[in-house]
C-alpha cells in the first residue's frame, strides 16, 4: 500500500526557497502578506496585492544584492519610498559577496594607527622625512576627534584597501551625536497623543553612540570601496536622515499688502440701556494628532532597531505598549503585526550574538 511513496532521508542540507520568476516572486509575496511575516515599515497600511507588491520589490531588491528572500525582508526597510539597509545587513552584503578579503568594524579612542590609515595623521613616509610631525598632529586633535568609529576593509579581487573613522566631532559637526537624558516628545496618553517634556531620549545616537559611530563610518566605507557589490544602497539612519534634511518648507515671505485707501467704517449703533455684550472665551484647542497606524508601527521598528540586547527589546516594547495603544484605536488585528516587528528584532540579535 505505501510502496510508492519515498522514503524520509535525514542529513540533507535545508535549501532556502528563491523564487526564478516573477510569478514565484509574486506568490511567495502574497505567501509572506497572509502569514502577517510582512514588515510594517515596509508595508504600511497597503493590503491584499498593494502590500504584496511592496513585498516583492524588497524581495527582487535583495536578489540584486544576492540576499535569500526572507533575509531580504529582515534586511531591508523603505524610508519616503527609498529602500535602505539595516547597519548589519549592509555588513552582511559585502561579506556574502565573495570579494572581501578582511573587514574590521568597531569603536577606538587614541588609536594612532588607525588616524593614520585613515588619513587623519601623516603617513610614516611624512614621518620619516620629519620625524615627530606625527605626535605634534595628533597632540593637536581634540579628545572628540580621537574617539571614534571605523571601519576597515580590503578587497580579495583588486587588492583595494581603505580605513574611515567617524569621530565623536564629525558626529557633533552633522548635527547628530545627542548627549541629552531627556527631550520633548509624543507619547500616549488615554488613547491620545499628546506632547510631553522630560522624557527619556531613545534616540539611537544617544543610547548606542558607539555603534552608531561604527555603523557611519562602515557606511561610508563600504559604499566607497564596494560600489559594485551595493549599488548605491544605503544603511536606514542614512537615509532618514537625509529624507529629514530633504523636507522642504516654505520660506517665501508673505507679500506685502497694497496701500490702497479705505472708505471710514460707519459707526456703530449705540447698544440698549438693558443690553451687556458678553464675549465668550474662545476654545482652546486639544494638541493631540491623529493616530496613523503606519507611522506607529515604523515608530517601533525604528526604536527596536537600535536595540542591542534582549533587555533592550523589551524595555522599548515597555515603552510603546503597543497592544494596548492598538486595541484602544481601534486596531485589535495588527496587534500579531506588532509581536512579529519585536521577534523579527529578537531573532536578529540572537543571530548578531552568536545565538
Amino acid at each position: 500500500m505505501n510502496a510508492h511513496i519515498p522514503a524520509l532521508t535525514g542529513g540533507g542540507q535545508v535549501m532556502a526557497i528563491v523564487p526564478q520568476t516573477f510569478e514565484e516572486t509574486f506568490r511567495m509575496a502574497r505567501t509572506v502578506v497572509a502569514s502577517g511575516l510582512a514588515p510594517a515599515a515596509l508595508i504600511g497600511k497597503l493590503t491584499g496585492d498593494d502590500a504584496a507588491s511592496a513585498v516583492a520589490v524588497a524581495i527582487m531588491s535583495g536578489a540584486e544584492l544576492g540576499l535569500k528572500p526572507m533575509v531580504s525582508l529582515r534586511s531591508f526597510t523603505v524610508i519616503n519610498g527609498k529602500p535602505a539597509l539595516y547597519g548589519d545587513g549592509l555588513i552582511n552584503v559585502v561579506r556574502m559577496s565573495g570579494k572581501v578579503a578582511y573587514l574590521r568594524t568597531g569603536f577606538a579612542k587614541d588609536d594612532m594607527k588607525l588616524l593614520r590609515d585613515a588619513g587623519v595623521l601623516p603617513s610614516e613616509e611624512s614621518e620619516e622625512a620629519q620625524p615627530g610631525i606625527t605626535a605634534k598632529a595628533f597632540a593637536a586633535l581634540s579628545e572628540d576627534e580621537r574617539t571614534f568609529g571605523y571601519c576597515a576593509a580590503k578587497r580579495s579581487d583588486t587588492g583595494e584597501e581603505k580605513t574611515v573613522v567617524f569621530s565623536i566631532s564629525d558626529a557633533k559637526h552633522a548635527r547628530l551625536w545627542d548627549d541629552r537624558a531627556t527631550v520633548r516628545k509624543q507619547v500616549w496618553e488615554n488613547g491620545n497623543k499628546v506632547w510631553k517634556d522630560g522624557q527619556p531620549n531613545d534616540a539611537p545616537w544617544y543610547r548606542f553612540q558607539k555603534r552608531m559611530l561604527a555603523w557611519r563610518s562602515a557606511g561610508y566605507c563600504l559604499r566607497e570601496l564596494f560600489g559594485d557589490v551595493l549599488g548605491g544602497i544605503r544603511d536606514e539612519f542614512e537615509v532618514r536622515e537625509i529624507a529629514e534634511a530633504e523636507e522642504m518648507r516654505d520660506i517665501t515671505p508673505p507679500a506685502a499688502a497694497e496701500n490702497k485707501p479705505t472708505p471710514p467704517k460707519p459707526p456703530k449703533p449705540p447698544a440698549p440701556p438693558s443690553a451687556k455684550t458678553i464675549e465668550a472665551e474662545p476654545e482652546t484647542p486639544v494638541d493631540q494628532a491623529e493616530f496613523v497606524l503606519g507611522d506607529f508601527l515604523s515608530e517601533i521598528e525604528t526604536a527596536l532597531a537600535g536595540a542591542k540586547d534582549e533587555a533592550d527589546v523589551e524595555e522599548i516594547w515597555t515603552d510603546y505598549d503597543a497592544p494596548a495603544v492598538l486595541e484602544t484605536e481601534g486596531h485589535e488585528d495588527m496587534i500579531e503585526a506588532a509581536f512579529a516587528i519585536k521577534t523579527r528584532r529578537l531573532a536578529q540579535l540572537s543571530t548578531l550574538n552568536g545565538g
